[in-house]
């Protein structure tokens, strides 16, 4: 079954460009997230500390969502929705930024299991117009998190990954690269290989990389092959947040401010960027360095907020711009993402990001006409050809 759905999604894909997508996403394994808002009481009652990322094996994973709705149906006896399950991972809230936010044609290589969870992931990815047709189709579960925001909008997350399918790097051909000029990774451990290949026949067919530094957790446990990678010349674009920085240098050096990671960075990619949260950001390219300040919002979760600046980034670099324009494009689509919880935008906050930009003097891509409230409570982007 799991097969004729793969097929039959690929026959019905809609707004695909034809050729290869201009950025393509590395994502090995697909990925389902499942968002609540909890009170801490919750949490204790949960594997793991509050706060950060713990991972949780199927049963446990099943005991969370069950602690979730039991709790909500005590504080909510009249019904509602208690959690919000869209497609995640980091790179598919990147690739599906720039699609739908952009305009930027986008491919996903990964891989999703025959299950509801990888056809809600599929389906998801190909109603943004992302090309999926390098999404493989594998027998087995397809990974999950749950992302639990508290009352302080503070953020803990319990990825159930054991058994997942995911992409093996003896998977991936050149032809998976052939064409686009973008690949956008994360840096995890435990796909170094498919990683290093990956690179390897990017480079071949003349790809630029950007690497996003994952979590501090991951920078401080497996450090080295980080630094191999970052010191082999091939990263291009690298993204990381002050933590992710801090533990990038704590071994060898007294100084681990932003500062000097960002000096670090640049030394071995044409691009470096490090985030600085409500502080903004600083980047470096060559000689030039900039500090842009933060974009004010009512932040709700920032569950996607580094995942969005990438993308609003790379569409900086993608159409030529300055590294402050790159910079404050970033800000922009990294703050309308934590106005609400999830890391996949809703139309009223891209039509808020299209209007921080034009008051900040960036040209809008194909900014909508108007923002219309549909009979069912939802907004929708109206374009000129509607």
């Amino acid at each position: 079954m799991g097969l004729d759905y793969h097929q039959n999604i690929n026959h019905k894909r809609r707004g695909v460009a034809a050729g290869a997508p201009l950025v393509i996403g590395l994502q090995p394994a697909a990925m389902v997230d499942h968002y609540a808002r909890v009170d801490r009481a919750l949490l204790t009652r949960i594997p793991g500390e509050p706060g950060g990322s713990f991972p949780v094996d199927s049963k446990e994973l099943k005991f969370i969502l069950d602690e979730v709705i039991n709790s909500h149906k005590f504080d909510s006896p009249n019904g509602g929705i208690p959690l919000k399950t869209i497609a995640g991972g980091s790179v598919a809230n990147t690739i599906r930024g720039l699609a739908a936010g952009f305009h930027i044609s986008c491919g996903i290589i990964g891989a999703y299991g025959d299950d509801d969870e990888g056809n809600l992931f599929v389906d998801n990815m190909n109603s943004y117009d992302i090309d999926i047709s390098k999404l493989r189709l594998k027998e087995g579960p397809t990974s999950q998190c749950v992302c639990l925001v508290d009352e302080v909008g503070n953020r803990t997350m319990r990825p159930c990954l054991l058994g997942a399918v995911k992409v093996q790097a003896n998977d991936l051909t050149a032809a998976d690269f052939k064409g686009s000029k973008w690949l956008v990774m994360r840096y995890a451990v435990l796909n170094i290989e498919v990683i290093q290949t990956a690179i390897k026949l990017a480079k071949q067919e003349g790809l630029l990389v950007s690497l996003d530094l994952a979590s501090f957790e991951m920078v401080r446990k497996f450090r080295l092959p980080l630094l191999e990678l970052l010191e082999s010349g091939t990263i291009d674009l690298c993204f990381a947040n002050e933590d992710e920085a801090a533990e990038l240098l704590s071994r060898d050096s007294e100084n681990t401010d932003p500062e000097s990671a960002l000096d670090f960075l640049a030394k071995h990619c044409r691009w470096a960027v490090v985030t600085l949260g409500s502080r903004g950001c600083i980047a470096k390219t060559g000689d030039e360095v900039v500090r842009v300040p933060s974009i004010n919002t009512n932040a709700v979760d920032a569950t996607g907020a580094g995942d969005l600046f990438a993308s609003g980034f790379i569409y900086g670099l993608v159409k030529g711009w300055t590294l402050e324009e790159c910079c404050t494009i970033g800000s922009c689509s990294g703050g309308c993402v934590v106005r609400s919880i999830g890391g996949e935008v809703s139309p009223e906050n891209w039509w808020w990001m299209y209007e921080q930009m034009q008051s900040k003097g960036l040209h809008s891509p194909k900014k909508p006409e108007k923002l219309c409230l549909q009979d069912d409570g939802s907004y929708h982007l109206v374009h000129a050809s509607e």
